[in-house]
């Protein structure tokens, strides 16, 4: 039987989780909940998706602009397994307590702080503990990258501590009142940043400290990380061939063309990934040193789309359907991520 899934919401997030969602052989996407009419709304329509309103406020509103609602976003929770809710952060815990009342299980993301669910979810690090829970966040974009390396670090060489410097994009390509920026902002200027705690959220045992700085461009993060390894023996080509076998992470090298974040999202491109999308952690595969069992290395990670295959996951951890081996097979199949 197919797992019912409710996306609450429908920007950057919510739209590709919808999309992921309806290709999943095991799920069907009992709808989507919206607040604006926009044209992302008329294109949903288009796909065949079922439109419902965020409050009764809003069912004028869009019958004004020519879309039928199948109701509001209770409605929609109310046919749901599981919902999905990709809405702004800070406005989960107010919707938790709607699914709550319900009895609903739901998916937060990584914009909400951990204390909302008490458990943050990464599906290589630890898909067996969402089992059963009522509510899980899907971490940030930022912290699923570091989690999805620091693991297979970890787990061949054991990592002593990590350090990592995060130079972030200013803004998603469509916020245009927000960015670029024409500076280099020191986002925060206390340190360090909040990276590193969030990866504790899912791996505790891992020493880690970050600090990040938000740059003028719209398309992917790059991570400068510095991770020193329990294994003096390690070598950058045990590290790259570790990184090379573990599962969505994608290892790219300047010699092919490919040195920027700008190429990154080309390659994506001539993929032929919906939006240029990639679900993967980017490593230059030529910038992996290692200097006294520390190992230096760039990474890239796509904003809007990493966390995606990590929320069709969990959905399958919560419901308990599939083993992690199973569900990331899955995932990475119908998304076309290689391995």
């Amino acid at each position: 039987m197919s797992i019912k899934v409710a996306s609450n919401g429908y920007g950057v997030i919510g739209r590709r989780i919808a999309d992921a969602v309806k290709a999943q052989p095991d799920m069907e996407l009992v709808g989507i909940a919206k607040v604006s009419p926009d044209y992302k709304a008329k294109l949903a329509v288009e796909k065949g998706y079922k439109i419902f309103s965020a409050d009764e406020k809003g069912l004028e509103k869009f019958r004004g602009n020519g879309i039928e609602p199948a109701g509001t976003s209770k409605d929609l929770i109310e046919k749901a397994d599981i919902i999905i809710d990709s809405t702004p952060g800070n406005i989960g815990p107010s919707n938790k307590e709607v699914y709550a009342d319900l009895g609903k299980k739901a998916l937060f993301q990584g914009g909400e702080k951990h204390d909302l669910t008490g458990f943050s979810f990464v599906a290589q690090c630890n898909y067996g503990d969402a089992a059963g829970k009522q509510f899980t966040r899907v971490v940030s974009c930022n912290t699923t990258g570091l989690c999805r390396v620091l693991n297979a670090l970890d787990q061949e060489f054991g990592v002593d501590r990590a350090r990592v410097v995060i130079a972030r994009r200013a803004a998603d390509p469509d916020e245009t009142t927000k960015g670029p920026i024409d500076a280099v902002s020191l986002d925060p200027v206390h340190l360090p940043s909040h990276h590193g705690p969030d990866v504790n959220t899912v791996m505790p045992h891992i020493n880690i400290s970050t600090m990040a700085i938000k740059i003028p461009t719209t398309h992917m993060h790059l991570h400068s990380a510095m991770i020193q390894l329990k294994d003096k023996t390690a070598s950058s080509d045990r590290v790259i061939d570790t990184l090379n076998r573990t599962s969505r992470i994608m290892l790219v090298n300047s010699k092919s063309g490919i040195k920027s974040t700008g190429q990154v999202l080309d390659l994506g491109r001539e993929l032929g990934r919906p939006r240029n999308d990639l679900f993967e952690s980017i490593i230059w595969e030529d910038s992996v040193s290692i200097v006294e069992s520390e190992v230096f290395f760039f990474m890239g990670v796509h904003q809007e789309s990493i966390v995606i295959p990590e929320n069709i996951d969990a959905i399958r951890a919560v419901m308990q359907t599939k083993s992690a081996k199973d569900s990331i097979h899955i995932t990475n199949q119908i998304l076309g991520i290689r391995k």
